[in-house]
């Protein structure tokens, strides 16, 4: 059977780097293998043009998706990007790597995932509306609290969720706060799910440097990415008694050999927009910061960030992808062969989405829980998922992403074995 669908992947694109994932895994699924192939076929991508008519009086257009990778096991769940490098094999891999999220987690989800091919910072307020407003507009014939949910990804947060949410009740003609998540609290958002999935990367870090002994106490952390998925993992492990020694976000690469004063650097952020200027620490070049020695490096920013080149450089014991796909196939190759341990974005980043799964029952309960319980009830569930995952790499002797692969595919083709082909 073909590996083509919709596009033709390279090797380290976003589409190809999941392909030779799901290659990897393969093996592994007995029986079950006779129905791999519709992993690698996304069940539905929707391409949407989006107009606007910006503040000048212009009509602008922009283009949006909305993948379905897989529903096999329930509604599609994933975020949705605004980024002037969105395409669609993008968003069909991010999709795809949702399946896997919320399989291996054992979340009663598919996969999906959306974005719109703009620069959100160039745009007003007003011109944000519109645009969310039109392109939820042009996607509601496919999602809905029991189709597929979206969520905040890059460069979108809780204001852009609210005015999807209002877009699709307007439409159907009533109100569906389970519609997305990451909502505003006051429309049914959740407590703890902006710091979800900084705090999942904290949990899980945690829970692997126990088991590779390594201590928490003055370890060091290096992060690349300083938005709300860096930022709060840094300030948990941080609290922990790690030192955060060095951050790479947009606007540069500061260092701090005995450990940043994380209050006054999320201070300066706030202010500034970045780390860059910080003066409690050295500024670097973006290239240096992959040659820092540390003990977790934590990718919090984009995908396709450790490749082959930087691996060889990496001075670190433990790789933990807060980003989606921020190591490529062939940096994996080499982190392996150096013994670096990675632990991989579909368990280490999945506080965000089990969050998002508690928001969605919280609304469809219309019953809602304290913080303390949302973060013990995280707490729970993703150390289980990742001891499952520990568990069955030491089993069949693989990496901790084979291992995830392995749990995630197999139960989301149990669930398609059970439920056969229609018609």
């Amino acid at each position: 059977m073909s590996n083509l669908s919709f596009v033709a992947p390279t090797r380290n694109s976003p589409w190809g780097t999941y392909l030779s994932q799901i290659d990897a895994v393969e093996p592994y699924l007995g029986h079950l293998a006779r129905w791999v192939e519709t992993l690698r076929r996304p069940k539905r991508a929707l391409i949407v043009d989006v107009p606007i008519e910006l503040d000048n009086g212009t009509i602008a257009h922009y283009e949006g998706y909305r993948v379905q990778h897989s529903l096999t096991r329930g509604p599609g769940k994933g975020g949705v990007r605004y980024h002037p490098d969105v395409t669609l094999e993008e968003v069909m891999a991010l999709s795809a790597w949702m399946t896997i999220k919320n399989a291996a987690v054992n979340l009663p989800y598919g996969g999906a995932k959306g974005g719109i091919r703009l620069d959100p910072k160039v745009l007003s307020k007003k011109e944000l509306e519109r645009v969310t407003r039109r392109y939820t507009s042009e996607i509601g014939i496919i999602i809905g609290p029991q189709q597929d949910i979206p969520a905040p990804d890059v460069n979108t947060n809780g204001q852009i969720m609210a005015w999807m949410m209002d877009t699709y009740s307007m439409n159907v003609g009533a109100t569906a706060t389970g519609v997305v998540t990451g909502k505003p609290i006051a429309l049914g958002g959740s407590l703890g799910r902006v710091q979800a999935t900084g705090r999942g990367v904290f949990v899980i870090g945690r829970e692997a440097m126990r088991r590779l002994g390594i201590s928490m106490e003055g370890a060091r952390i290096a992060v690349q990415g300083f938005g709300n998925v860096g930022s709060i993992a840094a300030k948990l492990f941080a609290a922990a008694g790690a030192q955060i020694v060095a951050v790479q976000d947009h606007t540069g690469t500061i260092l701090n050999e005995r450990g940043f004063d994380m209050q006054n650097l999320l201070d300066h952020v706030a202010q500034t927009g970045g780390v860059a200027g910080f003066s409690g620490g050295d500024r670097i070049a973006n290239e240096d910061f992959w040659k820092v020695k540390s003990d977790v490096l934590i990718p919090a920013a984009l995908e396709g960030q450790i490749n082959k080149e930087r691996a060889e450089g990496l001075q670190t014991r433990l790789v933990l992808e807060g980003a989606n796909g921020p190591t490529t196939p062939d940096g994996d190759a080499v982190l392996a062969d150096r013994g670096i341990v990675v632990v991989p974005d579909v368990i280490a980043n999945s506080g965000g989405v089990t969050v998002s799964y508690f928001e969605w029952v919280q609304d469809f309960s219309s019953f809602f829980w304290t913080e303390d319980e949302i973060n013990v009830r995280l707490d729970k569930i993703i150390t289980g998922a990742f001891k499952h995952i520990w568990d069955t790499s030491e089993h069949h002797k693989i990496s901790l992403r084979t291992a995830a692969f392995v749990v995630a595919c197999t139960r989301v083709l149990e669930a398609r074995e059970e439920r056969g082909l229609y018609p």
